[in-house]
Formats: C-alpha cells, sequence, structure tokens
C-alpha cells in the first residue's frame, strides 16, 4: 500500500528498510525500547541501570526522541512528582516482532553463542529458546503484546543476578 506524500519529509530515501533506521534512531533507542518491554523499566534511574551503561545526556536525548516519535509517553509519577514514568506506545508495542526475530537471529550467531551468558536467568534462556525454536512466531509475539498492553514486561518479576565488576 504506497500513499502519495509531498517528498521525503527530510529522510534520506524512501526504502522502508532506511525509514525503520532513521526512525529508530539508534541503538540506544533499542535498548531502551527493550528495557521497557522486557524488563518493565520505567524510569530514568532504572534505564541508568542497564547492563550497557548509557551516559545519562545520551538516555536523556534518546528519552525525548522517543517521546517525539510517539514510540514512547511520558508522564509524572503518581507518588513522586520528582520522577517521570515512560511508557511504551502501540506504535512501540508494533516493534515486538522485529525485537523477537532480533533475539533469534542473534542467538543462532555464532559470536553470540560464545559471549559469557552467566548473567542471564532461566527464564531468559527460555524465552530465547522459544524465540529460536518456534518457526510461527505469531502466539508469542501476540503474548508479548498482550503482556506490555496491559502494564506488564515479559521478564516481569525476574531478578536478574549481578554481574561482577570488570
Amino acid at each position: 500500500m504506497f500513499v502519495r506524500t509531498n517528498g521525503l519529509k527530510g529522510r534520506r530515501s524512501d526504502c522502508p528498510v532506511n525509514f525503520a533506521v532513521e526512525t529508530l534512531g539508534d541503538k540506544w533507542s533499542l535498548v531502551i525500547l527493550r528495557d521497557i518491554i522486557f524488563w518493565g523499566k520505567r524510569t530514568y534511574s532504572e534505564f541508568l541501570r542497564s547492563d550497557e551503561k548509557i551516559a545519562t545526556n545520551i538516555l536523556a536525548d534518546r528519552l525525548e526522541y522517543l517521546v517525539a516519535e510517539g514510540l514512547i509517553t511520558k508522564s509524572r509519577h503518581e507518588t513522586d512528582k520528582r520522577k517521570d514514568l515512560y511508557t511504551v506506545t502501540e506504535k512501540g508495542i508494533e516493534l515486538v516482532p522485529m525485537f523477537i526475530e532480533m533475539i533469534a537471529w542473534s542467538a543462532k550467531n555464532e559470536a553470540w553463542q560464545t559471549l559469557d551468558h552467566s548473567g542471564a536467568t532461566n527464564a531468559q534462556f527460555r524465552f530465547v529458546e522459544r524465540a529460536v525454536k518456534t518457526k510461527d512466531k505469531t502466539k508469542l509475539i501476540e503474548d508479548v503484546k498482550e503482556t506490555v498492553r496491559r502494564g506488564g514486561s515479559v521478564f516481569e518479576g525476574v531478578v536478574r543476578p549481578k554481574r561482577p565488576v570488570q
């Protein structure tokens, strides 16, 4: 389905892959969305505690960008007005199939397989295995989307072990 438009609207090309890359921005945007969808992170300080150690200035910029793109929303915390809460939108939830395919692709990749996964939980291993072995991922995708729509996350209640300082 193609709709006539008035040019590229600041995009480099009309390629759908390029459009997705330009909309998502960079790896940090994907990490933030992953943290919301899979780990239920909602606050600035929770995002800062991610394993990837995003810099504060980059985190603030990416959160603002994702809000502007309509992938997440920002609202005040109900009981602590000093905190903002970030929630994935339906537009962001529509990225779940991409995340699941990325998980399956990574798990099949020999370089990923040789990484140290000692910080992973059994729930993570089971989810990755399901993403890899499931040929028709429709139910998996719908399960994740529904969980997130009701305010949950894939690994809700799962506690990750602390990684040793390197």
